[in-house]
């Protein structure tokens, strides 16, 4: 017989009642260290007391009117992003999915409004996760996510994730419009785009007139000690779409694109009922706020810095369980010898929470909040369930 719930996901008998900073804590009385965040969503940990002040107050007062009037609250968002980015112009939404969707929209959107709407497809990479809905799906590199779905949505096609030769060839197509790159590959395996290659895609799509949409969903906001990964590589894109750690748990996407992009985008062209209220925009003007201070990004750098070389000494220490580390700041992956599934629930039962992803990758996702001692706390925690497999192992 089916549950209330639908089942489609395969949950952990878990059930969690408070968190404070880094902690969950669960209904049965266990803290765990939380370097799982809600999948890369908890930016400033649990119950931080501004966000959590600023969304009562808010509550309090206002929670959703229509995007039939103006909305105060999102005003100053989108001028706060403008201010801290490439981007000229902001919509607001609920999820990465709906991001992604509404950046697609955005690039297609472009090339039709400059009198070129044959051009429609979109150039993703291997190893890509760019959300559930359709047609992200179709953007997205894996045939099991879409098996029973029904035919793809058309107009996407794949290259390899770093291979400019595959990437120049797609782009000099005539029904090429975009390209759409994770700076930082997160559900694939943890891979970073060298800042070359990103570089190297600007200038292709400036030559063949293709939109640049980076997808920051999981790598923006802070994650990689930058407010955007981008910026690692020195160049902007023509558009961006950024969730998870934007609301800080709160649901909120957003579409971000500079004014050539959104040349073409006019009043009923896109919505959203519930996108950008204002609920929504006080949680994550907050988060915003918090994580653009230049002390908060330099807190992340080094703490995300101590945490890889302590990472990297047990990859030499536990070689028969784990072999790399990848990532870029709290956006880290242990590259497994074992399953992965193995240590994330050794670590677990430890007391750490982590996240999986391809490759038989485990993610480590931490709070950007965490200090010193949590490092060293979670460090503490891998090593021991690392022993215990290498133990069993033998």
């Amino acid at each position: 017989m089916v549950t209330s719930v639908m089942p489609t996901y395969g949950r952990i008998d878990i059930a969690f009642e408070r968190g404070e900073g880094p902690y969950l804590y669960s209904t049965d009385g266990r803290r765990f260290l939380d370097f799982a965040t809600g999948i890369a969503t908890n930016s400033l940990g649990h119950a931080h007391p501004k966000l959590a002040k600023a969304i009562a107050d808010q509550a309090a007062k206002l929670m959703h009117v229509s995007n039939l009037y103006r909305i105060p609250e999102q005003e100053a968002l989108a001028d706060k992003l403008v201010a801290t980015s490439f981007a000229d112009t902001v919509f607001f939404c609920n999820s990465g999915a709906e991001a992604l969707e509404g950046s697609i929209k955005v690039a297609r959107r472009y090339q039709f409004h400059v009198g070129q709407p044959h051009r429609t497809k979109v150039i993703c990479c291997n190893h890509a996760f760019h959300g559930r809905t359709l047609g992200t799906l179709s953007a997205t590199d894996k045939e099991a996510y879409r098996e029973g779905f029904g035919p793809r949505v058309q107009g996407f096609t794949h290259v390899a994730f770093g291979n400019l030769n595959e990437m120049r060839d797609a782009a000099a197509a005539d029904d090429a419009a975009a390209i759409l790159v994770e700076p930082v590959q997160g559900e694939g395996g943890i891979f970073v785009a060298p800042p070359e290659y990103l570089q190297a895609l600007r200038e292709i799509a400036d030559e063949f007139g293709l939109m640049l949409v980076f997808d920051e969903v999981q790598c923006g906001m802070g994650r990689t000690g930058k407010l955007w990964a981008h910026e690692w590589s020195g160049i902007v894109p023509d558009i961006m779409a950024t969730a998870k750690g934007l609301g800080g748990g709160f649901p909120v996407g957003a579409v971000m694109a500079s004014e050539k992009a959104a040349s073409g985008m006019k009043p009923g062209l896109h919505g959203s009922t519930y996108g950008g209220n204002p609920l929504a925009m006080v949680a994550a003007k907050t988060v915003v706020d918090i994580v653009s201070e230049p002390s908060f990004l330099e807190h992340v750098v080094k703490t995300s810095e101590s945490l890889r070389d302590q990472l990297k000494k047990l990859v030499a220490k536990h070689p028969g369980v784990i072999e790399e580390v990848r990532g870029s700041g709290f956006l880290m992956g242990l590259k497994c010898v074992v399953p992965a599934g193995d240590l994330q629930t050794a670590l677990r039962e430890k007391g750490l929470l982590t996240v999986g992803a391809g490759e038989n990758v485990l993610r480590v996702l931490p709070p950007l909040t965490i200090e010193e001692s949590h490092v060293s706390e979670a460090v503490g925690l891998i090593d021991a369930a690392c022993a215990g497999l290498a133990r069993h192992a033998a």
